[in-house]
Parts: structure tokens; sequence; C-alpha cells
């Protein structure tokens, strides 16, 4: 499994974003495989962590032209600047309490 740690320092965000960000949760999920995708604002402070089970998944979803638009706005409006970084997950550890 792989996991995309995206950080970011954003602008004041608007309906639009979330709006657009809605609907590519809901593409990664039903067209590229995403496995789990949680995301957490705090201030100007953005970190969204996604799950991929392959590289390939994770490729395609970074081509998909919605996609490629929503970064285009992303870049344009939303993001003073941001990183995205790609790991492998060896091992995964998970309890409820």
């Amino acid at each position: 499994m792989y996991a995309v740690i995206f950080t970011a320092i954003t602008n004041p965000l608007d309906d639009e974003y979330s709006q657009t960000a809605a609907k590519m949760r809901d593409l990664a999920f039903s067209k590229y495989g995403c496995l789990e995708l949680n995301s957490v604002c705090q201030g100007d402070q953005e970190i969204t962590v996604s799950y991929w089970p392959t590289l390939a998944h994770i490729s395609a979803w970074q081509a998909d032209p919605a996609h490629r638009a929503a970064q285009a706005l992303g870049k344009q409006k939303w993001y003073k600047e941001y990183s995205v970084q790609v790991t492998h997950i060896e091992r995964q550890y998970q309890q409820k309490c």
C-alpha cells in the first residue's frame, strides 16, 4: 500500500473549494481505487493523507483531467504553497479503542 501526503498553506477558501474537494474525493474513490482519505484544515494549514493500493493507481489519479483542472485552480486560487509526498507503507497497525 502507498500513502500520498499533501500539505499546503492556503489562501482563504471559498464554496468552490469545498465543492471541488468533495467532487475530487468522490472521483478518487469511485474511479481510481483510493482506499482511504483523511483531510484536516486548521487556520491556513491543510493536510490530506490518502491511501492507494499501487503506484499505478496514484499515477492514474494524478493524470485524470478533472483532477488536473482542480490542481490548476488550487495553484491559481487556493494555495500559497504545497508539497506532495508519496510513501510506501511497509506495515500497518490498527487498533480500535
